[in-house]
């Protein structure tokens, strides 16, 4: 079967005729989000550290935090940086900067100095608002940015009484924060700001407008900035809608996940939002403590990428956990062997668990999930149908055309939640962008895969020479051009070798420039300039040093050979 008949079939397997083709709301996440609440004003939103916020308390928030936006002349199209762990002030920030029609651009907290001023460049942000760990590198690179006020937040100042006293008295204190001034503010001062203001708040936003710029690879690893629109966005949380009904207020989405990557912005926070379910947000996840998180706060939603898995079967402290009111376990991100697939099942039945866990399939250019296995499609191994809405073909690799069903190709996308546009890269855009002759927009993933009979899509591997390193992408390219530009060395290979947590990590291969001598020094100075250019997660794990580096027949680094040293 051709697509349009796999299609077909899934759809009267799978969904009723109504849902086939959603139709997505015209309003902004802001109005959105509001809506669907109508009814739920106080019902929780937001829990962190017990620390809640009913639905009605987050909005109060929300329009006090756009008040103090517009009191700084943020307008309409402004883009303003969020960069923050996953705290009540970044939901509020993202919210409120949708509200009045700008666009957040959410970048991770512990992001290299340059990677932080080449993102804010590339935006051309106007506003920070950064978490304050992040201040020491701000300082050395805000003047070279559009940036004209930054906003500084603690991690502290959502946080219960007690809680609060004692992370200043450990971690507060050791922070180097600014003083007060007219280009940095506190959250506090800011959020006074707003109920300062009386001018117009209220703007005109659509689901054609751009709403959010997350960064990424793409699918040949070079940093890209990709825009998402309202109605990209919106889109997931009306097909969440669709396959997960049951879904209400007594829901409660584990959201560990990073505000910064698409997986946590719309899966664990802004689809279950609309459900009506609340967000319980985790600043930083600790593997060793994660029965207490489940025992806590009792998670009916728990996604995640396979790595969190890991860290849940393996913590010791897990034995007697009682996870009987799991009602989804999600995994996305990466993919989840089926062994390891097996052994999670085997794990959730031995704690009281009757569900098993449920594997998705996305990528930022999508809004995240394309596929799910609902509805009873969740065939072991798989990942899913795709969404209402969404359709999917395989295109063969050798010829370029449609393959045939079961066959292996490269898996491309069409939807309502595809990205419009990378920022200012027509090539790349017209690279993984494709308009058929029916008006329809399709999005080369880079990623193999296939359709069984019914439609169900099997991912097997990337086209693209890319790490998955506790979830996130790597892309050996980046880090290999970030130490190239170190004086000592002539060239570089990174590839990535497995961990036992993290699923794979870095591991460079260097060669020095002739007439430098392997030294200490020079390691330790290596390994410093690494760790001030990447972001953490991004740094080798080993530095090899060899005399050359292996070639193909065209001279291009044999990294397949690197990978079999």
């Amino acid at each position: 079967m051709k697509s349009n008949e796999v299609l077909e079939h899934l759809w009267d397997k799978y969904y009723k005729e109504d849902e086939r083709n959603i139709k997505v709301s015209s309003l902004s996440l802001y109005d959105y989000l509001r809506k669907c609440n109508k009814d739920n004003k106080n019902c929780d939103a937001i829990n962190y550290f017990n620390n809640k916020l009913s639905f009605k308390e987050l909005f109060i928030q929300v329009n006090l935090c756009a008040r103090a936006l517009k009191s700084q002349g943020i307008r309409k199209g402004d883009v303003v940086t969020i960069c923050m762990p996953n705290t009540p002030e970044a939901v509020i920030a993202f919210y409120a900067v949708n509200k009045i029609g700008a666009i957040s651009s959410m970048i991770h907290p512990l992001s290299a100095e340059e990677e932080i001023k080449d993102s804010l460049v590339a935006t051309k942000s106007v506003m920070l608002i950064a978490i304050n760990l992040s201040y020491s590198k701000v300082k050395n690179i805000i003047r070279d940015t559009d940036v004209y006020k930054t906003i500084i937040v603690s991690a502290a100042d959502f946080m219960p009484t007690l809680l609060k006293v004692g992370y200043q008295l450990t971690k507060g204190r050791k922070i180097e924060v600014p003083a007060k001034s007219e280009d940095y503010l506190y959250w506090n001062d800011f959020m006074n700001k707003g109920r300062k203001y009386n001018g117009k708040v209220l703007t005109k936003v659509s689901r054609k407008d751009p709403a959010v710029i997350l960064h990424s690879g793409g699918t040949t690893g070079t940093p890209k900035n990709i825009v998402l629109t309202n109605g990209n966005i919106n889109a997931v949380a009306r097909q969440a809608k669709i396959i997960f009904p049951e879904i209400d207020t007594s829901d409660r989405m584990l959201a560990v996940l990073p505000l910064f990557h698409c997986f946590g912005l719309v899966v664990c926070v802004h689809a279950p939002m609309c459900l009506g379910a609340s967000s319980i947000l985790i600043p930083q996840f600790d593997a060793k403590r994660f029965d207490k998180l489940l025992v806590k706060y009792k998670p009916t939603l728990v996604p995640g990428v396979p790595t969190l898995f890991e860290a849940m079967i393996n913590n010791e402290h897990m034995k007697n956990v009682d996870l009987s009111y799991i009602k989804y376990i999600i995994s996305g991100g990466d993919t989840l062997s089926v062994e390891k697939n097996r052994v999670v099942n085997d794990f959730l039945l031995e704690h009281n668990c009757s569900k098993h866990i449920i594997q998705g399939y996305g990528m930022t250019e999508t809004s995240g999930p394309v596929t799910f296995g609902a509805l009873g499609s969740d065939v072991l191994g798989s990942v899913g149908i795709p969404l209402p809405g969404n359709e999917i073909k395989i295109i063969d690799i050798e010829t370029g055309l449609e393959a045939k069903n079961g066959s292996t190709g490269e898996i491309c996308i069409s939807g309502p939640s595809v990205m419009n546009y990378y920022l200012d890269n027509e090539e790349e855009t017209s690279n993984i962008l494709e308009i058929d002759e029916t008006g329809h927009k399709w999005v080369h993933t880079g990623d193999l895969g296939y359709l069984n009979e019914d439609g169900v899509l099997f991912f097997v591997q990337r086209l693209k020479r890319m790490l998955i390193v506790s979830g996130y992408n790597v892309y050996p390219s980046h880090i290999e051009d970030v130490i190239l530009k170190h004086p000592a060395v002539e060239s570089c290979g990174v590839i990535g070798v497995p961990h036992p947590y993290k699923v794979q990590v870095p591991k460079a291969y260097i060669v020095l420039k002739n007439g430098v001598n392997l030294n200490s020094k020079l390691k330790k100075d290596l390994e410093e300039y690494c760790e001030k250019n990447l972001a953490k997660y991004m740094l080798p794990k080993e530095f090899v040093f060899r005399e050359s580096l292996p070639k193909t027949l065209v001279g291009k680094i044999n990294y397949r050979e690197l990978e079999n040293i």
